[in-house]
C-alpha cells in the first residue's frame, strides 16, 4: 500500500491510498468465487460457469463488490498506520479501479492535538454548606402566603403531610441544604473546567460542534412539546434555536475533548462514564482551599 497524507488544517486530513498487486487480485477471485456459487447462467450448473463467462457477463458488479469490500479494509489498514485518531466517517472520493491498481481520497476529521499539563492541583475554593433558621422561616412564610393561611401550625403541617410543625421545618432545612449542596457541587466542576480551560486554544471540529448542536435541538423541541407548543410552530424554530444554542454545543465538545484528553492520560476508558470519572479524579487531586 502506498499512502500519502496530507494537513489540510488544524482537524482535517487527506489520504491519498494506492494499493495493487495480489491484494486487488485476491479480492476479485474471492468475489468472482461467491458470484460463481450463485450465478445462474445459461447451460451451466451453478458453480461449473467458465471464469471467462462471468468476467463478461459480472464484471461490472463484481467490480462494484471488489470497491465495497476493499476500501473499508484499505482505509481501516491506512488510519491504523498512521495512527489517526478520526472523529468522523471518511469522506471517499477519487476512486479509481483499473487492472488490479486501486487508488483514492480519504478525508478524514481528527481530534485536536491537545497540550494539557496542570490539571492536577486546580484551585478550588469552597463555603462549608449549612443552613441558617431565618432561611427556614422565610420558605415557611412562603408556603403560607401561597395558600393564603393566617398561621403556622401543627395543623398547617399535617396539612402538607407532616405529622408536625417541626418536622416540616426539619423537612423544609434538608431542602435546603441538598439545593445549597447542589449548587456549589456545579460551581465546584465549572471552577475546575475553567481552570483546564484558560489556557488551551486548538480548533474544534466542526462536525463535532454539529452533532452536539443537533441533540440539543433535538431536546429543546421535545421540551417545547412538553410544554404544549403545537408541532407546526416547533418546526419553525430551527433557525433561532440553532442561533441560540450553538455557543453551548461549541462549550461542550470542548470541554469532552479536554476531559478525554486527562482520561487517555489517566488511562480511563473513553466511555459513557468517562466525564464523571475524569471529574472525580480532578475533584480528588485539586487543592481545596475554604472561604471564611
Amino acid at each position: 500500500m502506498k499512502l500519502e497524507v496530507k494537513k489540510l488544517d488544524a482537524t482535517k486530513r487527506e489520504l491519498n491510498i494506492e494499493v495493487s498487486g495480489d491484494i486487488v487480485k485476491n479480492k476479485f477471485e474471492d468475489v468472482f468465487a461467491r458470484i460463481a456459487k450463485e450465478a445462474k447462467v445459461p447451460g451451466f450448473r451453478p458453480g461449473n460457469a467458465p471464469r471467462d463467462i462471468l468476467e463478461k457477463k459480472f464484471s461490472g458488479a463484481a467490480q462494484e463488490q471488489v470497491l465495497r469490500e476493499l476500501i473499508p479494509d484499505v482505509y481501516g489498514e491506512a488510519v491504523k498506520k498512521e495512527s489517526l485518531d478520526v472523529i468522523e466517517m471518511p469522506e471517499i472520493t477519487d476512486v479509481k479501479l483499473e487492472g488490479h491498481n486501486l487508488t483514492f481520497k480519504a478525508t478524514v476529521e481528527v481530534s485536536p492535538q491537545i497540550n494539557i499539563k496542570d490539571y492536577k492541583g486546580i484551585k478550588i475554593n469552597y463555603q462549608r454548606v449549612s443552613v441558617g433558621p431565618d432561611e427556614v422561616k422565610r420558605n415557611l412564610d412562603s408556603l403560607k402566603e401561597s395558600r393564603k393561611l393566617e398561621s403556622l401550625d401543627d395543623a398547617f403541617a399535617r396539612g402538607l403531610g407532616y405529622p408536625d410543625l417541626s418536622e416540616l421545618e426539619k423537612a423544609i432545612e434538608r431542602q435546603l441544604f441538598l439545593q445549597k449542596e447542589k449548587l456549589q457541587r456545579q460551581q465546584i466542576e465549572d471552577s475546575i473546567i475553567e481552570g483546564l480551560t484558560k489556557d488551551l486554544d486548538f480548533k474544534i471540529p466542526q462536525s463535532l460542534i454539529n452533532r452536539q448542536l443537533q441533540d440539543l435541538i433535538r431536546q429543546a423541541k421535545v421540551d417545547l412539546a412538553l410544554r404544549g407548543l403545537p408541532r407546526e410552530k416547533i418546526d419553525q424554530q430551527d433557525e433561532a434555536l440553532s442561533k441560540e444554542l450553538a455557543p453551548q454545543a461549541k462549550k461542550q465538545v470542548q470541554v469532552y475533548l479536554i476531559l478525554a484528553e486527562v482520561a487517555k492520560k489517566e488511562n480511563i476508558p473513553l466511555d459513557e462514564q468517562m466525564p464523571h470519572k475524569v471529574m472525580e479524579l480532578l475533584m480528588r487531586e485539586a487543592k481545596w482551599e475554604e472561604k471564611k
